[in-house]
C-alpha cells in the first residue's frame, strides 16, 4: 500500500467525519454540528475529552442553537462535566448561551448565511470571532480547516502540524514555504488521491500525524510498521 493510503487507513479523514458529521453537502445542520465541535476541540484539553464531550451533546439531542439555548446554563454544565469538561464547564457553558444567542440574532442560527453575507475569508473569520466572547482564532482555524472545498469562500492556510507531518513523509521539503505548501500538497493528494477521500481529509490525517510525532518525540517509521 502507498504511504497516503497508509496514512489515511491508519489514522482517518476529517475530524468532522470520524464524529458522524457530514459536510459534504453543507447543510446548515451539519454545520453547525462541526462548528460546536470545532468549539469544544479549541480547549486546551485532551480531544478524546472534546470528543467524548460532543457526543454527550449528540446523546442529549443539543445540536442547534436553539436546542442549546433551551437547555439552560444548568443543563450544559452538567452535558459537559459528562464529557469530562470539567476544568472549563462554567465559563465554556456562559460563552456557549451566548454564541448562540448572538447566532440566532445575527443570522437567523444559519452559519451558511454567515458565510454567504461575508466577501471573502477574512470577513468570515471576523464574523465568527463577533459571535459572543468565546470564538477565537483557534476555534475559526478548526472550523475552516474542514469546510475547504465547501464554502466557496474559504480556503485557511495549512496547520503548522500538517506541514510537519509532510515534511517528514517527504512530500514536503524545509525550503517549501508559503504558497508552496497548499500548491505541492494539493498536487500530491491529486496525483495520489484516495477513493471516497478528498484533500480535507488528506490535511487531517497529517495533521494527526504530525501532533504524534510531536508527542512521541520519534520519527514516523511506526506509521508503515505498523507499531
Amino acid at each position: 500500500m502507498s504511504v497516503i493510503g497508509t496514512l489515511m487507513e491508519r489514522l482517518g479523514g476529517r475530524y468532522s467525519s470520524t464524529l458522524g458529521i457530514d459536510l459534504s453537502r453543507g447543510t446548515d445542520e451539519e454545520i453547525f454540528k462541526w462548528f460546536l465541535a470545532s468549539k469544544l476541540y479549541a480547549a486546551r484539553i485532551g480531544e478524546d475529552l472534546a470528543t467524548r464531550t460532543y457526543h454527550e451533546f449528540k446523546e442529549n439531542n443539543l445540536l442547534t442553537p436553539k436546542e442549546i439555548i433551551e437547555a439552560g446554563w444548568e443543563n450544559l454544565v452538567k452535558v459537559l462535566d459528562d464529557g469530562g469538561y470539567v476544568r472549563y464547564d462554567f465559563s465554556t457553558a456562559t460563552k456557549l448561551l451566548e454564541i448562540m444567542k448572538d447566532l440566532i440574532n445575527k443570522y437567523s442560527g444559519s452559519l451558511n448565511r454567515l458565510h454567504e453575507e461575508s466577501k471573502d475569508e477574512k470577513e468570515i473569520s471576523e464574523r465568527l470571532k463577533g459571535l459572543g466572547k468565546g470564538i477565537g482564532e483557534v476555534t475559526v482555524n478548526i472550523f475552516l480547516r474542514e469546510l475547504r472545498g465547501i464554502w466557496r469562500k474559504v480556503d485557511p492556510a495549512v496547520n503548522e502540524f500538517s506541514i510537519l507531518a509532510a515534511r517528514r513523509l517527504g512530500i514536503l521539503t524545509e525550503s517549501d514555504s508559503g504558497k508552496d505548501v497548499p500548491k505541492k500538497l494539493k498536487e500530491y493528494w491529486r496525483k495520489n488521491r484516495i477513493k471516497d477521500f478528498d484533500f480535507s481529509d488528506f490535511e487531517a490525517a497529517l495533521l494527526r500525524l504530525g501532533k504524534n510525532y510531536i508527542r512521541k518525540k520519534k520519527d514516523l517509521g511506526w506509521l508503515l510498521s505498523g507499531e
